[in-house]
């Protein structure tokens, strides 16, 4: 059998350079990765789009490499890799970044309403986007709210490489959820301020198993050899 290939999907506001420092520890381990832009992030010249968009792109991209794959999702991604989990029948197992963990029929929106309320960062940050379906954060809040246990170089330089986020991805509700058919493992970031840790514990009940990171909401950045160390195990458990 083919060495599974890990699919990296970004959150909200940002692009597949998010995961750099991740790649360069998955590399010391021997796992291959990959790093997508979801459509209009990063890179991308394609439109920004719904939570079905940015699915179908990473179920295509899956379709290409024609081998295994484990799906990490961090934040809005969960969602993303939940959806594309359904489009392809070569994912092997899947991993939840501090992120969204719905079901069939639910959405990041859907989910917060379900949840006690509980105050986070993310929303005193949030600003209007260039067009009234998008939004984008204020790189002067970014760090409280996304990288505070990162230096503050690695957290300013972060900050001021995010971009707009289409809204009808918090919106538009799952027509799937591929952890019910593949393994699931649930990354708790017990320090973070976007996704409160209680809700994210919620979510993590439905997952195969869990782990409690002491991060921020990116552990990509601040707990770089521990996350690796979480996803190389799965991937080598393939």
């Amino acid at each position: 059998m083919k060495t599974p290939m890990v699919v990296l999907v970004h959150g909200a506001w940002h692009g597949g350079w998010c995961w750099s420092a991740l790649q360069s520890e998955l590399d010391r381990r021997g796992v291959p990765s990959l790093a997508p832009d979801l459509p209009g992030h990063g890179s991308s010249n394609d439109a920004l789009g719904s939570l079905d968009h940015d699915a179908r792109s990473i179920a295509t991209l899956i379709r290409r490499l024609d081998r295994p794959v484990v799906l990490v999702g961090h934040s809005y991604g969960g969602m993303v890799i939940t959806e594309a989990c359904g489009m392809s029948d070569q994912v092997r197992s899947l991993v939840y970044v501090a992120a969204f963990m719905g079901d069939t029929g639910e959405s990041p929106m859907s989910l917060l309403g379900s949840f006690e309320p509980r105050d986070v960062a993310l929303s005193a940050v949030m600003r209007p986007g260039p067009t009234e379906e998008t939004t984008t954060i204020d790189p002067a809040g970014a760090i409280d709210a996304f990288y505070h246990l990162s230096s503050p170089e690695v957290g300013k330089s972060a900050s001021e490489r995010l971009d707009a986020q289409h809204m009808g991805g918090f919106m538009q509700p799952l027509t799937s959820a591929g952890w019910r058919s593949v393994r699931s493992t649930y990354v708790v970031c017990s320090q973070d301020r976007a996704l409160h840790p209680d809700h994210q514990a919620e979510m993590a009940r439905r997952a195969s198993s869990a782990v409690v990171l002491e991060s921020d909401h990116s552990p990509f950045l601040c707990r770089v050899v521990e996350l690796a160390d979480i996803v190389s195990g799965v991937a080598n458990s393939v």
